[in-house]
């Protein structure tokens, strides 16, 4: 097995590389997929979250992730009691989600969007979707109907550029067309199977 990182700012079009290096034949495990997996009704994360944060749970016992994210983006002390429930039980998931893979020969892909203020020893590489600030907000108003404010602020409580490009192995640039992205995430693609015949690039 491959154990590549891969990571982006909110707005970088992280998730559409994953989903591109999917088709190519990577596994991704997908560490925003296992958070809502893990905050489905019933599930002990969504208890602790309804117990520590008022009016976040939907009358249908669902998550209110809207609201939720207001309150955590607007203050770095409830982000952090967030992440205090969240982490430890996505960072459990995503462990028993690479042991199964373990044996095999495939190239795992772990799609972390905090892996710059989390990082892991046991990488065999980093890939890092880079684009400027102003690109990522233009793409959050515009995509996800967020005003520039709250972009800029949930940019803010994330890792900065030059603190993502520091652990990167490879960087993929995000701010041209749909075909310069395919063609680069095609060379990082080559590049991850190329780890599979020298042990990696730690």
């Amino acid at each position: 097995m491959i154990l590549i990182g891969l990571t982006g700012g909110i707005g970088s079009g992280k998730s559409t590389v994953a989903a591109l290096l999917s088709e190519l034949g990577a596994f991704v495990i997908d560490g925003d997929r296992v958070a809502r997996e893990m905050q489905q009704p019933g599930s002990v994360a969504l208890k602790e979250i309804g117990e520590r944060f008022d009016g976040v749970i939907c009358a249908d016992g669902s998550l209110d992730r809207a609201r939720l994210a207001a309150i955590v983006f607007a203050d770095a002390a409830e982000l952090a009691d967030l992440n205090r429930i969240m982490l430890p039980k996505i960072h459990a998931e995503i462990e028993r989600r690479i042991d199964e893979h373990r044996p095999s020969g495939d190239v795992v892909v772990l799609d972390l969007p905090l892996l710059a203020e989390n990082p892991r020893s046991d990488l065999d590489g980093t890939v890092v979707v880079d684009v400027p600030e102003d690109v990522a907000v233009q793409r959050l108003v515009s995509a996800r109907g967020m005003s520039e404010s709250d972009a800029r602020a949930r940019i803010a409580r994330q890792a900065s550029r030059e603190e993502r490009r520091m652990i990167a192995n490879r960087i993929i640039d995000n701010s041209g067309s749909a075909e310069d992205l395919r063609k680069a995430v095609d060379e990082v693609w080559s590049w991850m199977r190329s780890l599979q015949n020298d042990g990696g690039a730690r």
